[in-house]
């Protein structure tokens, strides 16, 4: 008889046992270790020495994560899956704008704790969000260098070609951030700085496309989003940031008669688990997004 056969009786028999447990510590230990614990511990070492980033990771999307993230949106905004498919390739292929995030992270302050390549995760579907419901009005609390400020303000320069004006806001009180809104991405945006909770509470316009990603405290989210609530128009989509974390924006979806969706984020090759994105949407699809 093979060895192999020996040990699959021995296995056997000491399963039967109740020292099994203790026994199958360091194998339960070296298998998961193998297939959970390295492979991510691999991409934290290359990800030392081969990023720059301290906060706010950039990252592409897993392929099957991508095509699921899609598909959630063609669902969710009543549109087909391959309209969506071709804002993210959209994005992915806008030449001009990696050169422009290269070209000012490299020589901007951040140069040493920032990535210069383009990576956007979940903010493609910011991207594919505002191509679709083509907003008069987005408002961003929370900007950081800028990266989603200027992914939004390039879905509005086409939205503008194609006959759909919009404006982008900014809003954080860093003075320094948004380096990235720069020409020719400023033109169709604006960073105001100072509380976002207080800027909103006087913001005179209104909102089609609110976007939560500032203070990542569960009631400072919550507080944001009562203040909001009066400026958002009757077809506003709500994005928040923190969904993954804090169900604050499925509360105030739920008490405000409004549907929500989330969608989680997988990053490729990256140690970090991801984020999510908390979709809050009018209760009726309105058609197919198109002005009204």
């Amino acid at each position: 008889m093979r060895a192999s056969s020996w040990l699959r009786k021995i296995r056997k028999s000491l399963e039967r046992s109740p020292i099994f447990p203790a026994l199958n510590v360091p194998i339960r230990a070296a298998q998961s270790f193998k297939m959970y614990l390295w492979p991510r511990l691999s991409l934290w070492i290359s990800w030392l020495f081969s990023s720059r980033e301290d906060t706010n990771f950039t990252y592409d999307l897993l392929p099957v994560n991508r095509g699921n993230m899609a598909a959630t949106l063609a669902a969710s905004f009543n549109v087909p899956f391959s309209l969506v498919l071709k804002y993210f390739e959209e994005l992915e292929n806008d030449k001009k704008l990696k050169e422009h995030i290269e070209q000012v992270i490299g020589r901007s302050p951040m140069r040493y704790r920032a990535d210069l390549e383009a990576r956007y995760g979940r903010r493609m579907a910011w991207y594919a969000i505002a191509r679709i419901i083509k907003p008069q009005v987005i408002v961003e609390t929370g900007v950081d260098k800028g990266l989603g400020a200027v992914v939004l303000c390039s879905a509005l320069i086409r939205n503008i070609r194609e006959g759909n004006p919009g404006e982008y806001f900014g809003l954080d009180i860093n003075p320094t951030a948004g380096i990235l809104l720069d020409n020719p991405y400023s033109t169709a945006g604006s960073i105001i700085y100072g509380d976002s909770i207080e800027l909103l509470s006087s913001f005179p316009k209104a909102i089609d496309l609110y976007i939560n990603d500032s203070e990542h405290a569960a009631d400072y989210e919550s507080a944001e989003y009562e203040m909001a609530k009066s400026k958002l128009s009757d077809r506003a989509v709500i994005i928040s940031d923190n969904s993954h974390v804090t169900d604050r924006l499925l509360q105030f979806s739920l008490s405000h008669g409004r549907n929500f969706v989330f969608i989680n984020e997988v990053p490729s090759r990256h140690w970090y688990s991801g984020g999510g994105l908390g979709l809050s949407l009018p209760s009726t699809i309105i058609g197919s997004w198109k002005r009204h």
